[in-house]
């Protein structure tokens, strides 16, 4: 039988206990808070190129950024963009930024203007997003969908790479330290001047009339060869198309009759199809193999699809 004084005491101990268990450390959302707050003074830098892979120009890069940010975090799009080409570069951009948070840097640099006249800027989005990148119309998409908050062009001596500058590779010397100096916290006023105006991306985009729909294979969804178009979703189904219908489409003015369906499994293994893809636009692609390599078909293209029952003869 235990005493009335050591139970006593055994009690004051496990309230002992308790309570520092609970005041004495950090609970799970502290932690959790510390957490956001250590994450939100290193945001992730979010990486695109044309630089490709077959040589050191990334790496380069990263090894710039964790120089000056060394707890950078940095995650990739692509370093696969089509060389020079700003409207595949500006899709992806406007593809990806959407599923980061306020704060995620964006560093893209797609720039055959490198070293002309063409400023370099830091430009944030009303979402409270920043993208250091090519005064070019890269960021332009996005800016559209988001809206402009502020920018400013890269000019301070203290944001950018402290030796002599490249006339060929701002990646390195330019973009690269401004997005690290922003991961480590800087105020991006300080990196230049105010920027008032951007220059815009004129892109083409589909043309909905009386007979239809014309528009553009806009690129490749790589490794699987699928044409990707402008034409969104929601315009091809005013036209009167339902699942399981024929679909008769001119690609490069050559008709093909394609069914309408919403998964490639819906065909068989080999066999073509159009689908509204992962975007919302119109895609065409074959399960399981590569609709571009199959019929040989190249980025840019014209497509047009006519309007449900009327004929494409005389378009």
């Amino acid at each position: 039988m235990i005493s009335r004084p050591r139970c006593l005491l055994t009690f004051l101990l496990l309230a002992v206990a308790l309570f520092a268990g609970s005041c004495g450390g950090p609970s799970t959302q502290q932690a959790a808070n510390s957490a956001a707050a250590q994450a939100a003074q290193h945001p992730m830098i979010v990486f695109m190129t044309d630089f490709g892979t077959a040589n050191d120009a990334v790496a380069i890069c990263r090894g710039v950024i964790y120089g000056i940010a060394p707890q950078a975090r940095i995650t990739d799009i692509t370093h696969q963009v089509t060389p020079f080409s700003i409207e595949e570069a500006a899709r992806f951009l406007v593809g990806v930024s959407p599923y980061y948070p306020a704060g995620t840097v964006f560093l893209a640099v797609i720039d055959p203007g490198v070293g002309t006249s063409r400023k370099a800027v830091i430009v944030k989005s009303k979402k409270g997003q920043y993208f250091v990148l090519p005064d070019n119309g890269l960021v332009t998409p996005v800016l559209d969908r988001d809206g402009f908050a502020a920018a400013r062009e890269i000019s301070n001596p203290a944001w950018i790479i402290q030796s002599a500058v490249s006339s060929t590779f701002h990646g390195r010397d330019i973009f690269s330290p401004a997005a690290a100096h922003l991961a480590a916290g800087w105020d991006f006023t300080l990196a230049g001047p105010e920027v008032s105006e951007l220059v815009h991306l004129k892109t083409k985009t589909a043309v909905f009339n009386e007979k239809g729909i014309e528009g553009d294979i806009i690129g490749l969804d790589d490794p699987f060869g699928s044409l990707i178009t402008d034409i969104p979703g929601d315009e091809f189904k005013q036209m009167g198309y339902h699942l399981g219908d024929k679909v008769v489409v001119q690609i490069e003015r050559k008709p093909v009759t394609l069914p309408y369906v919403k998964t490639f499994m819906d065909v068989l293994v080999g066999d073509s199809l159009l689908y509204i893809d992962s975007r919302g636009r119109v895609g065409i692609a074959v399960n399981q193999g590569n609709y571009a390599k199959k019929f040989n078909i190249t980025p840019p293209a014209s497509i047009f699809i006519p309007k449900k029952g009327a004929p494409i003869k005389g378009k």
